[in-house]
């Protein structure tokens, strides 16, 4: 057994149907590179580390770090809710945000989505989930209500001298006819080599409709890997902006099923490598109604020796006619070092169907650049100015919360030198 899967397992404190789990994950093992989905993600360094858990105290953090965030917000520091800086007042009415740990695992919505099993050979980090989560935030909106006030949600890590684990289990349920405006915040509040393993679980159901913003801002020698699974009913609307900015290795699997007849997604992102930084994302949006869309618009951009991954998968069922999906991931390769994998695939086994999908690698516009420079602009401003052009178009779906995603990458850029 490796270094990290024992170290993990060595936190758990569950029920017998819970470590029958645990064993499976822990019989089953970290996948290697011959499993197609972690073929451009070696885990060899990770699993030599070991964890401990995090203390069920979160530890203090500088409230400034948390300035610009308003409430209502739910703030964790590693891995634990912190009463000292969430602050739910304001709640749109028929808005419920509970942490994990307050809810009773007998109630119907936590045990409907607690029991949920992971059987592939590539889903261990969920199985580890399924076992050892032990705190996150349940989110429910009632039927018809309206929440015009976005709602924040704050993850900070930061180190006490030891590297900490934890796994989180989320739940955003929308019940018919609600809607909502959601931001993740995953910062970092001081150096640390913690480990993040999260698995949202996110339910629309008809006429229900979620924007959701993520700004994975880790420190520099985190871990965070994250899977997010959803599920979309009749004329549900979701639309999602992720920002992968920190880390050292980032992994997030988002999937998304269109079950509902006219369901609606659109999910853009941007990632951002610099350094020795590895970001992997995979998109898994499965079509299974009729008349159902989907817009992904992706943007990766690697510099130094660093390394971006994506792979957009999209599968039209038989009988989904009348879908419409289109995935578009571009990316800058900025330095020669740096290495860029991108896998778009298309699966349609319906008829009656409009569906596009494309990726390219490449350097920056010599003709833009020659054009910025024949204006005045040095060489660095110039390309500066069309990297950050570059990795703001997925944000023009953010609406409201665009703001926050483009103070958030403008920082991002100019850390790494790109503005």
């Amino acid at each position: 057994m490796s270094a990290l899967l024992q170290s993990l397992a060595s936190a758990f404190c569950g029920s017998d149907e819970r470590r029958e789990v645990l064993d499976a994950a822990l019989h089953a093992g970290l996948p290697a590179a011959r499993n197609e989905a972690w073929k451009y993600t070696s885990l060899r360094q990770l699993e030599r580390r070991s964890f401990s858990p995090a203390p069920l105290q979160a530890p203090a953090i500088d409230a400034a770090l948390l300035a610009g965030i308003p409430a209502p917000r739910l703030v964790f520091v590693n891995g634990r809710p912190s009463d000292a800086h969430s602050d739910l007042s304001g709640l749109d009415a028929g808005v419920r945000v509970r942490t994990l740990s307050a809810v009773r695992h007998d109630e119907p919505e936590a045990a409907r989505f607690l029991q949920r099993r992971f059987d592939r050979a590539e889903e261990v980090f969920a199985q580890l989930n399924a076992a050892l989560a032990d705190e996150g935030v349940l989110v429910q909106v009632a039927a018809d209500a309206i929440a015009a006030t976005p709602l924040h949600l704050v993850f900070v890590g930061c180190g006490d001298g030891t590297d900490r684990a934890w796994h989180h289990r989320h739940l955003l349920d929308l019940q018919p006819g609600a809607s909502l405006k959601l931001v993740e915040h995953h910062l970092q509040g001081s150096d640390n080599a913690n480990f993040d393993n999260t698995l949202v679980h996110v339910q629309l159901a008809q006429g229900a409709q979620l924007a959701h913003a993520r700004v994975q801002a880790d420190g520099a020698r985190a871990t965070s890997l994250l899977r997010t699974d959803a599920v979309l009913e009749r004329d549900a609307r979701y639309s999602r902006v992720d920002l992968e900015l920190g880390a050292a290795l980032s992994r997030h699997e988002l999937n998304v099923r269109l079950q509902g007849d006219n369901a609606r997604l659109t999910a853009n992102g941007v990632l951002l490598g610099n350094g020795r930084r590895h970001i992997d994302t995979r998109l898994g949006i499965e079509h299974v109604a009729r008349d159902t869309a989907a817009e992904l618009l992706w943007r990766g951009v690697a510099a130094g020796r660093s390394r971006v991954v994506f792979h957009g998968g999209i599968h039209i069922r038989e009988g989904a006619d009348g879908t419409d999906a289109n995935l578009s991931n571009k990316n800058l390769l900025l330095s020669a070092d740096a290495e860029i994998d991108t896998q778009p695939t298309l699966v349609i086994d319906a008829d009656e169907v409009k569906a596009a999908h494309g990726a390219t690698v490449g350097q920056l516009d010599a003709n833009a650049l020659f054009y910025l420079r024949s204006r005045g602009l040095p060489a660095e401003q110039a390309r500066a100015m069309l990297s950050a052009a570059f990795c703001h178009e997925p944000l023009a779906v953010a609406g409201a919360l665009g703001d926050t995603l483009a103070r958030h990458l403008d920082h991002a850029l100019q850390q790494a030198g790109m503005a």
